[in-house]
Order: structure tokens, then sequence, then C-alpha cells
């Protein structure tokens, strides 16, 4: 399955620039309040910002689409199954968590849905992770689904080149959250999801269990390595569990590196991404086969860390990839 190109739309070369998205309400300024459970008349139209593109939301949409699976998530996350007319697009598993709420949601395409295929479902917002959502053999263009009467909204960590870089850190992925969830009248939820991470990432601070672990994060690759390197979804989480990553000093979000790099660092860990495009059992086989590889300290004791590819990137499961890797560390010799 081809699916869209990691390399262009989720490892931007970051800057130490602010968010650029907005939420700004007709005839008020800033954010919904905070206590506002229900979405009501005067809340509304919303502007939705991101990627040099305004779109306004004139009430809460009742037949969103979803286009990619970092999209699909955060709606789901935010309890807006029911709100959803399609979905499109997933890399791994959706989680257990959200399963039941996702079998009730159709799934318009395996990879992208094109435009007659979108509107036949009539949606009123099309969210997506990546702008290769909206190119002309996908949904199309979003100044043409606002002609239509249809809002979108793309994740700003998904606008690739010629657009503003947004800094990958937990607060830009709760602002994108809190951006979503005022665009369907339901901030408290954004709130709620910010409170419950915190408090995660809180615990993992005060154990860092990935203390005095070295780490090299495997995402894909055979000829070379698709690292993680110094500004992304993996170091967000190894500095969350206070693991160093071999990597650190390389940027952007992820980086190729030679295999001798990779024996030269030696490291203690290694963590495999799983994805349909690149399974974890196929990589952890190729480091045990490889006659210099297989000499890793981290092969060697099979220090292995298995993590879904969504929870190592920028979305509503990041701070879940956090958890879910130093509860791996723990059990580590």
């Amino acid at each position: 399955m081809i699916r869209p190109s990691r390399r262009t739309r989720i490892r931007p070369t970051l800057l130490a620039v602010p968010l650029t998205l907005s939420i700004a309400l007709a005839g008020c300024a800033g954010a919904p309040e905070p206590e506002r459970k229900e979405a009501t008349d005067d809340a509304f139209p919303v502007r939705v910002s991101s990627c040099g593109f305004d779109a306004t939301v004139p009430a809460p949409p009742e037949r969103a689409v979803s286009m990619n699976q970092g999209a699909t998530e955060v709606m789901l996350a935010l309890d807006l199954a029911d709100r959803m007319a399609g979905s499109a697009y997933l890399d791994d598993a959706i989680p257990e968590k959200w399963q039941d709420a996702y079998d009730e949601v159709e799934v318009l395409s395996a990879e992208y849905p094109d435009n007659e295929t979108l509107l036949a479902a009539e949606p009123d917002f099309v969210y997506a992770s990546y702008l290769s959502a909206f190119d002309a053999d996908a949904a199309g263009p979003r100044e043409e689904l606002a002609e239509l009467g249809i809002a979108s909204y793309n994740s700003p960590f998904g606008c690739g080149k010629g657009h503003d870089r947004v800094e990958i850190a937990f607060d830009s992925v709760w602002d994108e959250i809190a951006t979503v969830a005022a665009a369907f009248g339901v901030p408290e939820r954004a709130a709620a999801i910010q409170e419950e991470q915190q408090a995660a990432l809180d615990d993992l601070a005060d154990r860092r269990p990935g203390a005095d672990r070295t780490v090299f994060w495997y995402d894909s690759g055979e000829k070379t390595a698709f690292a993680g390197a110094g500004q992304g979804g993996p170091q967000l989480i190894l500095d969350a569990v206070g693991a160093t990553n071999v990597f650190a000093d390389l940027e952007g979000s992820w980086a190729d590196v030679s295999w001798e790099q990779v024996v030269a660092a030696d490291p203690d860990v290694i963590v495999v991404a799983d994805a349909s495009w690149s399974t974890s059992d196929d990589k952890i086989a190729m480091l045990e086969k490889d006659p210099a590889l297989r000499d890793l300290r981290a092969v060697k004791a099979k220090a292995y860390v298995v993590l879904p590819f969504s929870e190592s990137t920028p979305g509503v499961r990041l701070a879940d990839g956090a958890v879910s890797v130093g509860e791996q560390l723990s059990t580590l010799g």
C-alpha cells in the first residue's frame, strides 16, 4: 500500500517559532471558555487555520471525514465518532480503547478517497494529517471544498514545504486537539485529554525509567536506517522517559543514518517501530541476521522496545507512546 511520504510531510526541520494556527470566534477574541459543556449558537462560527488556509466552521460539524489515522484518532479521542461520515488511510491498528467507536464509522477507502467518493459521503468537515489528502486526485483542493460549503483542517505538523514549521512538542500537539475540539464545540474534552496526558508525563519524569539507557530509534529501512533524530516525536518520548537518543544531534524529526553509524553507537536498546508497511518482526529479523548488526549489544540482549508507528508521531497517541516505552524499558534487564 502506498503511504503518504513521511520524509516530506512528517519530518520538518523545526524552528523555534510559535504554533501557527488560530482559533477565532466571530465577534470575540480567543478560544471558547473551557467550562463550556455544550456548543451554543454564540460560539459559532469558528475559524480554524493551518498550513496557510483559513476555514470557517458555521456550526458544529455533523458529517466529518478524517483522511489519515492521526486525524481519525483525534476524532475518536474527542468522542466524536457519532459526528463522522467516514474515515480513510490507516498506518497500523486502531487502539482497543477506540476500536468499538471506530467500527461504527464507515471506511471510505483503504488509502485516500477521491473527490467523487468523498462528496458522496456528504461531508461538512474534512480533517487530514497531511496536505497530500487535499491533492487533486484525493479530496481535492480545500478552496474548492469551501466553495461547496465543506470546511477543512489539516494538522499543522503535516503542512510540508513552503509553510511555517511547527515546533514538535506536547504543547503543540495539545493545541491541535484543542483546535479540533473548538471546531466541534467540545473544548472541555480537549482540556480533559491534556490534563490526563500531562499527569502521565509527570509520572514518567519522576520515575525516569530510561535513565542510563542509550537508544537507537529504528523506524524503517534496510540499506540505511531511517532513525529517530533530535527534534521529533521519538526525541520527545525519549526525553520523557529519561533515555539518551544516540542520534539526538541530528536535525529534524527523522534522519537517514548508515549502519556503520549504528554499529559505532552500539546502543543499549533499540526502539522498533511497527507499521503495516514496515513491521517490527521484519526489522528485528533483519537485525538478527546481519553479520555486523547481530553483534550490537541491544541485539545480543534482545533489548527491543516495540511501538506502533502511530505512537511515534505528533498526535493524540504520542503520550501513550511515551508511557509504553517507559513500561517496556522497565522490564528490560
